[in-house]
């Protein structure tokens, strides 16, 4: 080892770590599959949580389509008492840990079957039982109802909205620091929120709800994205969160968390990212109002997507943490000086409130 050279030292570190990345996705796998034969053994309920997804009507160059979401689980009795509250049948003002929502198991690669419109799909979960996929399906625009289940499971409903091809704005919302006030340091909030905090002790962001809705009242047919670096494991106390506080109704953006064939995290940020691209991408004609905070990333990412996409963005809406929240944040991190420039753009628009926000996207025009 001592007679290599730097540059045949950073290899062997290199190849060492993939290594090291590699085994923890194959042990996680490992650990997931014995979970799964367990729940099976113990006949645990087959469960599918159904979440809002969106699709778009045809057009005379494309085909319409909708995009399903949802995740597929063996239920615990931990998680059955969240689903009774998110549900209605039990005391909603019972406090419920997000800790439950993570006693699930995932249904690995199992078949769910999709009802839509006369239509049926059946579709197949990925490793962490997650549902999400792009269905060629001619709809009308509006909401429409989806039903799913997988083999053992009791049907479940949510909703598709397939956005008008004749709205032009959309919606993009953060989650942390931006719908909700979390005080803490970044590389803690997703976890102190989906594992600790209960749904009561969400502390929702003043005047945002107010934004939200002053939004959706000027733009009634806009689809709202809810775009968060959260599991999808938070899906049911996170809809209730947002019903709970007046919130507009709309998709939830999440992740998978745990190790990648070349990670030991995913990445947040790059999630995000890969969102919005897919968002331009899936509704050329879309210009979105960004929504987000100051703590770190949210300005880089908004602004980076302006740059690339300027025809697709309405406004960039960042909230300023305060004094407190931030110090526990790290601050913006710029990637791209373009990015950074974009903050003298009449598109950028920063307050402490939403109330303040809801005065400059009016003058703006856009409410």
């Amino acid at each position: 080892m001592e007679n290599l050279g730097p540059q045949e030292l950073r290899s062997v570190v290199t190849e060492v770590a993939g290594e090291a990345v590699n085994l923890g996705y194959r042990m996680g796998d490992a650990v997931h599959r014995w979970r799964e034969q367990r729940a099976v053994a113990h006949g645990r309920e087959p469960i599918v949580v159904p979440s809002e997804g969106y699709g778009r009507v045809a057009t005379d160059t494309e085909s319409g389509w909708v995009r399903i979401l949802g995740r597929a689980l063996y239920k615990t009795a931990a998680f059955e008492k969240l689903l009774h509250v998110v549900e209605g049948t039990e005391d909603t003002d019972n406090p419920t840990r997000g800790w439950r929502a993570f006693t699930t198991v995932a249904m690995s690669d199992v078949y769910v079957t999709i009802l839509i419109a006369g239509h049926t799909f059946e579709v197949q979960t990925d490793r962490g039982g997650v549902l999400d996929v792009r269905l060629d399906l001619d709809l009308p625009a509006g909401m429409h109802k989806v039903i799913m289940y997988v083999p053992g499971s009791r049907a479940v409903e949510t909703n598709v909205y397939i956005v008008p091809e004749s709205q032009k704005i959309g919606v993009i919302v953060d989650v942390d620091d931006t719908v909700m006030v979390t005080m803490l340091p970044r590389p803690l909030v997703a976890a102190w929120n989906s594992f600790v905090l209960d749904e009561h002790a969400r502390i929702p962001t003043p005047g945002m709800a107010v934004l939200m809705d002053r939004i959706h009242r000027a733009h009634p047919q806009a689809p709202f994205m809810y775009l968060s670096t959260g599991a999808w494991n938070i899906t049911p106390t996170l809809r209730r969160f947002l019903t709970r506080n007046g919130y507009p109704r709309g998709t939830f953006l999440l992740t998978d968390w745990g190790p990648t064939p070349d990670r030991w995290f995913r990445s947040g940020s790059q999630h995000k990212v890969n969102s919005l691209k897919r968002l331009a991408q899936e509704f050329p004609q879309m210009q979105w109002i960004l929504i987000g905070d100051d703590g770190q990333r949210d300005p880089d990412i908004y602004n980076g997507f302006a740059v690339r996409y300027p025809q697709n963005v309405a406004a960039i809406m960042i909230r300023n943490l305060t004094v407190g929240e931030s110090v526990l944040a790290s601050g913006r991190v710029w990637s791209d000086q373009r990015a950074q420039k974009m903050t003298n753009s009449p598109l950028w628009m920063e307050a402490n409130d939403g109330h303040t926000l809801s005065r400059l996207l009016r003058e703006r025009g856009l409410l």
